[in-house]
């Protein structure tokens, strides 16, 4: 059975990896927010599966709906928000790289005060 980690933000399940590549679903909750960070290792697509999404990469904000994408290179400094008040965010991550740490977080911000 696949384990869901919960988060402040929300929570996510691994649906997959190997050595090349690792999936998650991500559950963003209404007004949750992602830290602001960038990984060393790895470059992430996500695919907007329900509601709607506010990305920001390097200081540019993008906004994504169900069935829309974007690709998030490695080192690249980004966050997602769900500016919903009641509905649920709901993506997939592609993750590509050499490392899928979660060690590979390097925060510039985050609401509820996480470090590295």
């Amino acid at each position: 059975m696949k384990t869901i980690v919960r988060r402040p933000w929300g929570s996510y399940l691994v649906l997959g990896k190997s050595k090349n590549f690792l999936i998650k679903k991500i559950i963003v909750k209404p007004e949750g927010v992602l830290s602001y960070q960038s990984h060393k290792f790895r470059s992430e697509h996500w695919i907007i599966i329900e509601g709607k999404a506010t990305i920001i990469i390097n200081n540019r904000t993008y906004y994504k709906s169900e069935n829309e994408n974007i690709y998030i290179p490695k080192k690249s400094k980004h966050r997602v928000l769900n500016e919903s008040s009641k509905k649920k965010l709901v993506l997939i991550e592609v993750q590509t790289g050499s490392k899928f740490l979660e060690s590979d977080i390097k925060r510039y911000s985050d609401i509820y005060g996480r470090k590295n």
